[in-house]
């Protein structure tokens, strides 16, 4: 299980491109994911599969954590948990995931030490998040935007910045996951050059209360990392107001005015506690 609390990068590796395991550990992504899924054509999952069992059978410790992206659970990802289960990674992720029938079925199988993380990618999970969160092992939501885009009969031509649909399935996706204690990730950008516009993306993430973006390779990390980073200031800040409300709660003092920070409370010390909380 997770052993830290920022994540702020998820980069997706494809099994079948070997220097991308020869670089693994020089990655800076807070979690990668190895994908057995869509980038993977069908001739070719079984050979997808046995380069992450080799993988996984050779690796040294990593401070990484490591997520295997499977087939859907009724499209033979029933099959890849059963298989991956002894082998030492962090998390399943399942796609195309429709309802708590299919997360239940996953858990069933999957090793209890093991997280699950489910992708959003269709109408039915999108319109129900609260009801997929049935174990505490379900940790993390992925939004697969243009896969729900089709599922809801929308154009991908709607992806843009400053789209008001787009924006309310941000902010759903959000407030769903955050109301479900669920690490909200958002979607994969496809333009892999474009740092512009990924830098843009991850800047309006942020401000809507983001931790985390799904990334195709290290120019991206760098940029989300940064971007969803938690700055000195704010650290600073969060440590500060812990110690002077706790100072001032012993004298049955829980509202005063602060000479650095101004009115200091409960809300805003509970406010600096979840800052501190992420960095545990």
């Amino acid at each position: 299980m997770r052993s830290k609390k920022l994540f702020r990068s998820n980069m997706m590796l494809n099994p079948l491109n070997e220097k991308h395991f020869k670089k693994f550990d020089s990655l800076e992504a807070d979690m990668i994911t190895l994908n057995l899924e869509d980038a993977i054509a069908l001739s070719r999952k079984k050979e997808a599969l046995e380069n992450c069992t080799k993988f996984l059978s050779n690796r040294k410790k990593t401070d990484h954590f490591i997520i295997i992206r499977t087939n859907p659970i009724d499209q033979g990802g029933d099959k890849e948990i059963e298989l991956l289960n002894d082998f030492e990674f962090d998390a399943i992720r399942i796609p195309k995931v429709k309802d708590s029938l299919d997360v239940k079925k996953a858990l069933n199988i999957l090793d209890d030490k093991k997280e699950l993380h489910l992708s959003i990618e269709t109408k039915e999970a999108f319109l129900n998040i609260s009801s997929l969160k049935v174990d505490p092992r379900v940790t993390t939501l992925n939004l697969g935007i243009l896969d729900l885009l089709n599922s809801l009969n929308l154009p991908q031509s709607l992806l843009t910045l400053d789209n008001p649909t787009i924006e309310y399935i941000l902010s759903k996706f959000l407030i769903d996951a955050k109301a479900n204690d669920l690490l909200a990730i958002s979607f994969m950008f496809q333009e892999y050059n474009d740092t512009k516009t990924f830098t843009s993306w991850c800047k309006k993430e942020k401000s809507m209360g983001y931790e985390a973006k799904a990334c195709m390779g290290p120019k991206q990390v760098e940029i989300a990392n940064q971007i969803f980073d938690i700055s000195k200031e704010e650290l600073k800040r969060a440590k500060y107001i812990k110690e002077v409300f706790e100072k001032n709660s012993l004298k049955a003092n829980n509202g005063f005015m602060d000479e650095k920070y101004g009115f200091i409370d409960e809300p805003i010390y509970k406010d600096a506690l979840l800052i501190l909380k992420k960095l545990r």
